[in-house]
């Protein structure tokens, strides 16, 4: 009776396995995440233009949810900085900052995020997202990355700035230069310098002094807690806030409320684009990290199941006053690298976060917001790479000008546009691939009875007979470009008496392309030339049998290309034997 709940329901395949030994190694790597988590939580909300509680409450019920649903056995789920940028582009736009109304939405925001994944992973369709092209992901994380860490500045430098765009923020934060509050800028300064420090330079400094590997590796990921607490501490004994320092202020002392999301119809039509926008990239970042984790430990990640994770822990965070989440990367690596082995490791982070709303709220009152713009600085420049372009560059053209236009379209006009663009720009590219195929002119390799192109090999040919290997199924996209490649390489090469299409690459031949194999076979025909096929699959040849097409073919089907050369240039292949 188990067997068909464990389909959606993993925790019923890894939970009857569970015992002492997995449950202490989660346990600790439950406590280094929660040090991890506590700050980068807060720190996320403000990104998102929410409350630092919106931060921990995303961070409990979706947690546990994804423990029930979701099928890595490490993917730590909550806030994350694209997301939450994302969040705040989607919601500004239809609600002001620090209202209800924002709150609400963002309520919303995360309900229909969770629909929209839940729906894919019901109806099976994780592999729309493959239709993604990775270096234009990776061009608007990196662009994302930079207008994070610059619409943190403001923060930093204690001084108003708004924008949505490089551009608008740039503008925002030189426009508002000579209201720098130097304390702030001293805190946050001095706050960002230390956190790059405790990620490149503390766990050396503490191997050196003879600390062991583990202690050294949890006393790293505790650096934001230490800056944390000793600027509340600066700032509480001092005073600061007094003196133009933001602080954190009050913030709840409980466990994620029950929350309801606005159902207003024009809301939720406003906001859809932008779930869809955001699902769509959160799932992309997750499933990438999920699945980089789970074959370090050959264990195997559901893509459709991870919908429905995802999904629901969306869904939880609608009702719990929190907003979209998705898999994090430095948590995740954090999570496996502290040795958790099942998602309880996330459950019990839940617990520890729920356990940080309930008693330490109080303590971070004299927070500065500086050292959570700091926190999330540092985490987002990770994002940061460019050397993409230079890969893309090198190795493709058409990536390179696709993650180009991506970043350039995120940075001038924001993020929405630059996700979209992304999308778009990805599709373009696999049609505009699709629809020019692969086609190789190929010949006899001497001695042998192998086939190769003839512009890379030493092959013999015919003039009577023209080969061509088409490398890519044959479908609507391509199927014109075929017939137009075929009639205009015979038009203009008399000699030429047989045509063979050689089809060891083709997985599928749709009906656009058949109606194109019938033209190219009445136009070969007209012209005296037989048309022929060579080493066609066999499930694509029982779809040609149901058809009429080879009733009216012109020429043979051959089993290989080899029995064609011999039937079609006895001459040419009698040479070879």
């Amino acid at each position: 009776m188990l067997s068909p709940l464990r389909r959606y329901l993993p925790i019923l395949d890894w939970g009857r396995r569970y015992d002492r030994a997995t449950l202490g190694n989660d346990l600790l790597a439950a406590v280094i995440v929660t040090i991890m988590l506590i700050p980068q939580s807060l720190a996320y909300a403000l990104l998102a233009g929410l409350p630092p509680e919106a931060g921990l409450y995303a961070s409990i019920a979706p947690i546990l949810l994804y423990t029930v649903f979701g099928t890595s056995r490490v993917l730590a789920v909550g806030p994350v900085a694209v997301v939450s940028l994302m969040t705040a582009a989607a919601i500004g736009q239809v609600a002001t900052e620090g209202s209800m109304g924002y709150a609400a939405a963002a309520l919303s925001l995360a309900l229909l995020s969770g629909g929209i994944l839940l729906l894919m992973g019901v109806f099976r369709l994780g592999f729309l997202a493959n239709f993604l092209s990775h270096p234009v992901i990776a061009g608007f994380i990196t662009a994302s990355g930079i207008l994070i860490a610059t619409s943190q500045l403001k923060h930093v430098l204690g001084i108003p700035a708004e924008g949505h765009t490089l551009i608008e923020l740039v503008q925002s934060l030189l426009a508002h230069l000579y209201q720098i509050n130097w304390i702030t800028l001293l805190i946050g300064a001095s706050a960002t310098g230390f956190l790059f420090w405790v990620r490149k330079g503390l766990k050396p400094l503490l191997l050196r002094m003879g600390l062991g590997a583990g202690a050294a590796d949890i006393a790293t990921k505790a650096g934001p807690v230490a800056a944390v607490v000793t600027a509340t501490a600066l700032t509480a004994l001092l005073r600061l806030d007094l003196q133009g320092v933001a602080i954190v202020g009050a913030v709840p002392q409980s466990l994620p409320p029950l929350t309801l999301p606005d159902f207003s119809p024009d809301l939720l039509s406003m906001l859809l684009v932008p779930a869809l926008l955001i699902s769509v990239i959160g799932f992309v970042e997750s499933i990438s990290v999920a699945q980089t984790l789970a074959a370090k430990k050959r264990q195997r990640i559901d893509p459709d199941q991870e919908l429905i994770g995802l999904g629901a822990a969306n869904i939880g965070a609608a009702f719990t006053g929190g907003y979209p989440v998705t898999g994090g990367f430095s948590r995740s690596v954090v999570n496996y690298d502290a040795g958790a082995e099942t998602p309880a490791a996330g459950a019990f982070t839940a617990l520890g976060l729920a356990i940080a709303a309930l008693a330490l709220t109080p303590l971070i009152f004299f927070l500065p917001k500086a050292v959570l713009a700091a926190t999330i600085i540092v985490a987002v420049i990770s994002l940061v790479d460019f050397s993409i372009l230079r890969r893309a560059w090198a190795y493709s053209k058409a990536d390179f000008a696709a993650v180009l236009a991506t970043v350039l379209l995120t940075l001038g006009l924001g993020v929405e546009v630059g996700v979209s663009a992304g999308v778009i720009v990805s599709l373009l590219l696999y049609l505009y691939k699709a629809s020019r195929p692969h086609v190789a002119e190929v010949g006899l390799v001497p001695g042998t009875q192998h086939f190769r192109n003839i512009h890379r090999h030493k092959v013999e040919t015919d003039p009577t007979l023209l080969t061509l290997r088409v490398d890519e199924s044959l479908f609507f996209a391509n199927a014109r470009f075929l017939e137009d490649l075929i009639l205009g390489r015979v038009a203009g090469d008399s000699p030429v008496k047989h045509v063979v299409l050689m089809c060891s690459a083709v997985n599928e031949i749709d009906l656009s392309a058949l109606e194109s194999l019938e033209a190219i076979n009445a136009r070969l025909a007209e012209m005296g030339v037989g048309f022929h096929l060579s080493e066609v699959k066999g499930p694509v040849m029982d779809r040609l049998e149901q058809t009429h097409f080879l009733d009216a073919l012109n020429g043979t089907v051959f089993l290989s290309q080899w029995d064609a050369m011999q039937q079609l240039t006895p001459g040419a292949a009698a040479a070879q034997t």
